[in-house]
């Protein structure tokens, strides 16, 4: 990972598709495109970005860990279409021994969240920064470009791809999966939390993201017991930084195959 800072980008451009998917853009880890479906009635556009991987590769979470790059995507509003966020399963942790990471070493999908904002037919012009990652890690940046016809047949099998991204999605908290308590110790610089979490051979991943700057480290104290979690998580504040405010944190908690998301707040 040190030797991110002296290794060239590899940037790509792929030509405009015809189909609801982008040409696939290719690095030396892995490729990436777009898969996108016709306009739901209430404007949304359902679509993914698609990260294949090769064999022993990696690609990283929006909070990476020291050495890694989050996804990154940006969308031109002048052709109708806003965009409101990137959408991630939950992640791994990984350690290789120097540094600690968090993100993907199989091939996953992204959902976007796209609307139209006008009628006819629609061109979607997406901007993507992210990196693959093996021994070294290769930036990779494309910029794919996707037209919508007004009147675009539905083709199952893209819509059975976003699906299935929209379905590995965490899911909000439930009576049986939630957040019981959570706290921020501004002087000694950590977050506790408790949780309960459905019954697990594993024990429970927690990983959190949150404003610019701050970041979060490996999860210490954690205990599990009858389904139920506490754990402590060391703050990294900026030197500009101060109290974390409720809902300004965001934790994706694991339990097994099962995940929730949630904005914590603090007592």
């Amino acid at each position: 990972m040190a030797a991110l800072a002296s290794l060239s980008a590899y940037f790509f451009i792929a030509p405009a598709a015809n189909a609801a998917q982008t040409q696939w853009v290719q690095s030396q880890g892995g490729e990436v495109r777009i898969v996108a479906d016709r306009p739901e009635p209430d404007g949304t556009i359902p679509a993914i970005l698609e990260i294949k991987l090769k064999p022993g590769w990696k690609t990283y979470w929006i909070e990476p860990g020291a050495s890694g790059i989050p996804p990154q995507i940006s969308v031109d509003p002048k052709d109708g279409i806003s965009f409101s966020g990137l959408r991630l399963p939950a992640p791994k942790a990984f350690h290789d021994g120097i540094a600690s990471y968090t993100g993907y070493d199989r091939s996953v999908a992204f959902p976007l969240s796209l609307k139209r904002e006008k009628a006819g037919d629609l061109d979607l012009k997406v901007s993507v920064f992210l990196g693959i990652c093996k021994d070294i890690c290769i930036p990779v940046q494309a910029d794919l470009h996707l037209s919508l016809p007004e009147k675009l047949a539905e083709n199952p099998l893209d819509r059975a791809r976003i699906d299935d991204a929209v379905a590995a999605l965490p899911m909000p908290p439930s009576d049986t999966f939630k957040v019981t308590a959570a706290s921020f110790d501004a002087t000694g610089k950590r977050l506790h939390l408790a949780l309960v979490t459905p019954g697990a051979a594993e024990p429970a991943e927690l990983f959190l993201s949150g404003p610019p700057g701050y970041s979060f480290g490996k999860p210490e104290n954690l205990t599990t017991e009858n389904g139920k979690v506490t754990a402590e998580i060391p703050v990294r504040v900026p030197a500009k930084g101060g109290l974390l405010k409720s809902g300004s944190v965001t934790l994706v908690a694991r339990a097994g195959e099962k995940s929730i998301q949630t904005a914590l707040a603090f007592d």
